[in-house]
């Protein structure tokens, strides 16, 4: 188990890290994508599940081109993917149960070290769901989408001028594994009871966050 008093900052994911959002977010693409059919909407399903932590916009583009095989989206197509996909999550975020331990790990971690979070979802609509949830005081810095995971984790690191190897990422996805690889902070995985273990073999994982309140 990972000793969580190593670490001189945390950076969380939030979809399956602090709320318990996950499947969420799976359901409003199916919704977004039934029109064309229950074959195209379990492809976008598959490819979302596979590619947790990917940005909705990457996912738009690639359902376009590879699924819907139609012109790229434009600028209104996309923003107007991205309003309609807001309206299915946000509310339901907001509502969603904490992962277990979260909110006490955050709680007792937050006077010791400075805490983050690095998700996928949009920037803006993150913040406000961040606040609704009263979390907003807790973490120093809290970013989203567009920048990909790799580069908020960079940016995050640099602005605060962390030591990569004093830096713990907690994530729920290869994006988030992926995004810790890019700039050799720890990283421990979240797999929730039931579900498939997306990480390499060898990579630390909790079902939740309790194991990690002293």
């Amino acid at each position: 188990m990972i000793a969580i008093t190593n670490f001189e900052a945390i950076i969380f994911d939030f979809d399956g890290v602090i709320a318990e959002s996950g499947d969420i977010k799976t359901q409003a693409f199916a919704k977004l994508y039934r029109p064309y059919g229950e074959a195209v909407a379990a492809e976008v399903v598959k490819y979302h599940t596979a590619h947790g932590g990917l940005s909705r916009y990457n996912k738009f583009r690639h359902f376009q081109q590879h699924l819907l095989h139609n012109p790229p989206l434009t600028s209104a197509e996309e923003k107007e993917l991205d309003r309609r996909f807001s309206k299915l999550v946000v509310e339901a975020v907001v509502a969603a149960e904490a992962v277990p331990g979260a909110y006490e790990l955050v709680r007792q971690q937050v006077d010791r070290v400075p805490l983050f979070v690095a998700s996928g979802t949009p920037e803006a609509e993150l913040k406000v769901i961040v606040a609704r949830r009263g979390l907003t005081p807790y973490f120093k810095q809290v970013r989203g989408a567009p920048k990909l995971k790799p580069v908020l984790i960079s940016e995050i690191l640099s602005d605060h001028a962390l030591e990569p190897n004093r830096v713990l990422m907690i994530g729920d996805a290869m994006a988030d594994y992926e995004g810790a690889q890019a700039n050799n902070t720890a990283f421990l995985g979240r797999v929730r009871p039931g579900d498939g273990n997306p990480f390499p073999p060898g990579t630390p994982v909790v079902p939740d966050l309790r194991a990690l309140v002293t």
